[in-house]
């Protein structure tokens, strides 16, 4: 593979296995929601399925991380798109067949978020130790790009197309995509030291394993800030995009496909986010750029809630999708310069754990909200937490964060050509 703006031929695999998975999720996302909501239309019905994706990164938290530091990371990768290839590929065929229920659909969600919690933690521990650290901005912008245009831009609308066409396809073709990932990602080859080193002797019990990352991540200030505050933003985001497809349809009266297109709409945002985040974060520091994502995300559920029409709540997506891009490089970015490649896997468990946990809580929560108060109750009620958030993180976000903050504070370990 053809070597890119010094990235390398490492990082063009991880990247192009990257995005043929994220756009088979993108035409799921819009298509699975569909799904469920020819079977229900129950808003917490609707919401545990996002719950169930969630679970398996509280569940399995502990084990994941300690067995990313332990094993080849690229194998497991490997082994957990080709699982979730044959997950997804079962729904598909009980789609086609007639035979797909919640129960059903609850239970490949529940396995495919431990596929997950697994192969993602494994996958992001791949880029820190291919890409050099003054080159993660841009790795990671580029794969947030790739991320907008096929997850979130592409992926949404095609899925609801797909999905008029014949229910089960969009399954089928996320199956596919993830049968592709797994195959680009067995021709990686990484040289030694980028796999996790053997320990001599017996191995330390992997709970002693887990708290030594628990640990390191809370006696890191800024890491621990991060951590917690986007645990937070997941319970609020999630709150209201867990019946973002009811929201869409009974509020905003659109159609199926209306509703994959408005979904695509943050993806507009993210382009642009994704393309001036490494010139943001070489201008800004750190800490402008998270005080102002805390208030665009503040502002973003009030303009959801208040929108009355589809141009209105497509607009307010857009500027979430250029806040999330930016965020997600800013806070990316951070972590990996901070973590030590040895201890990479356990911390990032820890890490996505309370991340993901937050949008567990959220899915749990936001069908409640929504048959008590309506479908703009969860929106109204994350307004208000991201208010109180932004005031209780915006000194913890001050200029100590890129002073003290992980980069400065923590040595990395030597990167090598992705």
């Amino acid at each position: 593979m053809k070597r890119s703006d010094g990235l390398g031929r490492a990082f063009g695999v991880l990247w192009s296995a990257s995005a043929v998975s994220t756009l088979g999720d993108g035409i799921v996302a819009a298509a699975a929601p569909l799904l469920v909501t020819s079977l229900t239309r129950d808003p917490v019905l609707v919401g545990l399925s996002v719950f169930v994706q969630q679970l398996p990164w509280l569940v399995l938290a502990p084990v994941s991380g300690v067995l990313v530091d332990r094993v080849d990371r690229r194998r497991l990768t490997v082994a957990m798109n080709a699982a979730r290839a044959a997950l997804t590929a079962v729904l598909a065929l009980a789609v086609f067949a007639g035979a797909a229920s919640l129960p059903l659909i609850y239970a490949i969600g529940l396995l495919l978020g431990s596929c997950a919690a697994l192969g993602d933690n494994a996958s992001s521990a791949l880029v820190p130790a291919v890409v050099p650290s003054e080159q993660l901005p841009s790795a990671n912008s580029r794969i947030f790009g790739a991320y907008s245009v096929l997850n979130k831009l592409c992926g949404p609308p095609l899925g609801a197309a797909l999905f008029g066409v014949a229910a089960g396809l969009p399954m089928a073709v996320d199956a596919a995509s993830f049968a592709g990932a797994a195959a680009l990602l067995s021709t990686l080859r990484l040289l030694p030291r980028d796999e996790p080193e053997p320990r001599a002797g017996a191995r330390p019990p992997m709970r002693r394993q887990f708290t030594e990352g628990a640990r390191w991540l809370w006696g890191q200030p800024a890491v621990r800030t991060l951590t917690l505050a986007l645990c937070l933003m997941n319970v609020t985001l999630i709150a209201g995009f867990s019946v973002m497809v009811l929201y869409a349809r009974e509020h905003l009266g659109l159609s199926g496909f209306g509703y994959g297109v408005l979904m695509s709409s943050g993806a507009v945002g993210g382009l642009v986010g994704a393309a001036v985040a490494p010139r943001l974060q070489a201008r800004f520091s750190s800490s402008v750029l998270l005080r102002v994502g805390l208030v665009l995300e503040t502002l973003t559920h009030v303009g959801l809630a208040l929108a009355g029409s589809a141009w209105v709540a497509g607009a307010v997506l857009a500027m979430f999708g250029v806040h999330g891009a930016v965020w997600m490089g800013v806070d990316r970015t951070l972590v990996q310069r901070a973590v030590p490649s040895e201890l990479y896997g356990r911390v990032m468990s820890v890490f996505m754990a309370l991340a993901v946990g937050g949008s567990a809580l959220g899915a749990l929560i936001g069908g409640p909200l929504a048959r008590a108060f309506g479908l703009t109750g969860p929106f109204w009620f994350s307004a208000v937490v991201m208010a109180a958030l932004t005031a209780f993180a915006w000194r913890p976000f001050s200029r100590s964060i890129d002073d003290r903050g992980p980069a400065a504070a923590v040595p990395r370990a030597a990167a090598v050509a992705d």
